[in-house]
């Protein structure tokens, strides 16, 4: 059956004849390029993949960014003064209704360095402040939850 145009000849690859029948199959060099385009593909996948330890932590400070504003905004609207503060195993909100919020760490790696104490209010404007989040499992890596004062809290990387 002819596919081209009368009058037009189609270049064909040599072909191999099996029991008479013409068989055409892909040359070493097209099974290579697509090889090779399979192997560059793959490794754009693996780099990026992220750390699961880095994004529970990025995961962790905003959540503790919501919930210092959330805590931030109570205390301006009862105002009462409200800190925040790490125990062990989760935080605590001084000035709340008891489990106002919640008070432990969504993986229980999280912590807190050092022993900061944050105060969030009541008044509108207070003094710069952060705390930095880290894992028990990866002491390399933090994450500073900090604000000036006048904007709300925010996460930033601390270290690779």
């Amino acid at each position: 059956m002819r596919i081209s145009a009368a009058g037009s000849e189609l270049a064909r690859a040599p072909s191999v004849r099996v029991n008479g029948r013409a068989v055409h199959g892909f040359t070493l060099l097209e099974l290579l390029v697509v090889v090779a385009i399979i192997a560059l593909a793959t490794a754009g996948v693996a780099l990026s993949l992220r750390d699961p330890e880095a994004a529970q932590l990025e995961r962790e400070a905003q959540r503790l960014v919501a919930l210092l504003e959330s805590a931030r905004a109570q205390s301006r609207a009862s105002g009462v003064a409200v800190r925040w503060h790490p125990v062990a195993g989760g935080f605590q909100f001084d000035g709340l209704a008891p489990h106002a919020l919640p008070e432990q760490w969504l993986a229980p790696t999280t912590l807190a360095r050092g022993s900061p104490v944050l105060l969030l209010g009541p008044e509108p404007i207070i003094g710069p402040q952060e705390v930095l989040l880290g894992s028990a499992s990866r002491l390399d890596r933090s994450v500073r939850v900090a604000t000036d004062g006048l904007r709300p809290f925010a996460a930033g990387s601390e270290s690779p």
